[in-house]
């Protein structure tokens, strides 16, 4: 159905409708403008990445630092032991 629809000339139809919508001047800045949301949504995601980086390493870190005890069970998750108070004992 709109196997050919967009055609050299077609673009080029629509590229003279957007300059009549937004004049030759409202342009350049509308580039600017979406050129500086597009290197902010950039900057996000990758302070996202490392977030999630560091959010892992520190998970392993922990994970590494627990020793088991008795069984399997971390130090952190042991009974605390009881000692008795009774002299004859």
């Amino acid at each position: 159905m709109f196997g050919n629809a967009f055609q050299g000339w077609h673009l080029l139809i629509i590229l003279v409708v957007i300059l009549l919508l937004f004049g030759a001047a409202k342009l350049p800045a509308l580039a600017k403008s979406m050129g500086q949301s597009a290197r902010v949504f950039k900057g996000e995601m990758k302070a996202m990445k490392n977030d999630d980086e560091a959010d892992a390493a520190a998970k392993a870190a922990s994970a590494a630092t627990d020793t088991t005890v008795d069984g399997g069970t971390t130090s952190s998750e042991a009974a605390p032991v009881q000692r008795s108070t009774d002299p004859a004992a």
